[in-house]
């Protein structure tokens, strides 16, 4: 090829230079690239904005109206403002809908129509792609604390009435939560088919809606059952979450467990999952 021929190629239609080659961008970029895409997947998922915002939402009005002495809460949370005992456990509701059932659909069908096994063999790879999910997480549950604490202060809501490190710790038991219940999350959705993932994910959103010990204090449910509830991580985000609002302190025997159900799960989950 000549050299003014070469040159014309070189310098493309319109005498827009094209660079051969090009690489990957560098990875946090994709990584940041993926959580945008995924953040807004959640938030224009109509189901999803139900189970991880409206229902919460719904929790919380409905909850901070009635008489906690009728939940046979011992009188010592009785006798507090309601709102205040609620709303710990509608931040925890929150985090179990957006890390634990909203991502075990979202991963089980991904699963299904080979978008993971597709992403997973490009630029981001896994690492790159579980990152970016792990960042989408955490950047809807920032907003799901701040829609659901702007109402629940407008309620009379006071996080900082036993200190200032109450939000601290508070954060942390939510991340301990987003931790455990998303370890959960990857491990039904890698081990199940998608129909089963679906169908569990939402069995066990409402059990433990129900009587996980998450919304309101254990101390209200029957005999036996409120022990046995402690370790389950749903009690578990509970009694954190309540302990940093309600006591200003934070609850290691709770934390522990959280830790102790993200270590296990993650640790099945990283030898069982399937990525198609």
């Amino acid at each position: 090829m000549s050299a003014p021929v070469a040159a014309a190629g070189a310098a493309g239609a319109g005498g827009l230079r094209l660079a051969p080659g090009g690489g990957a961008a560098p990875a946090w970029r994709r990584v940041v690239g993926q959580a945008r895409f995924d953040t807004a997947v959640l938030l224009r998922n109509g189901e999803q904005l139900l189970v991880s915002l409206v229902l919460p939402v719904l929790a919380l009005l409905a909850l901070v109206r009635l008489p906690l002495e009728s939940l046979g809460l011992p009188a010592a949370l009785a006798d507090l403002p309601p709102v205040d005992v609620v709303t710990p456990g509608v931040l925890g509701l929150a985090v179990v809908s957006t890390a634990f059932t909203g991502q075990a659909i979202q991963l089980g069908f991904d699963r299904r129509y080979g978008v993971l096994r597709l992403l997973a063999t490009t630029p981001l790879g896994r690492g790159g792609l579980l990152a970016g999910r792990v960042l989408a997480v955490a950047v809807v549950e920032v907003l799901q604390v701040v829609v659901l604490g702007a109402i629940a202060l407008a309620l009379g809501w006071r996080p900082l009435a036993q200190g200032a490190a109450a939000p601290v710790w508070l954060a942390l038991a939510l991340l301990a939560g987003t931790a455990a219940f998303g370890a959960l999350a990857v491990l039904i959705a890698g081990l199940l088919r998608a129909e089963a993932v679906l169908g569990l994910a939402n069995l066990l959103y409402v059990l433990l809606l129900a009587g996980g010990g998450l919304l309101l204090p254990r101390e209200g449910l029957p005999g036996a059952l409120s022990g046995a509830a402690a370790v389950l991580p749903s009690a578990a985000l509970g009694d954190a979450a309540r302990a940093a609002v309600l006591d200003g302190a934070l609850a290691l025997g709770p934390l522990a467990v959280l830790v102790a159900w993200a270590a296990g799960a993650g640790l099945l989950a990283a030898r069982t999952f399937r990525w198609s």
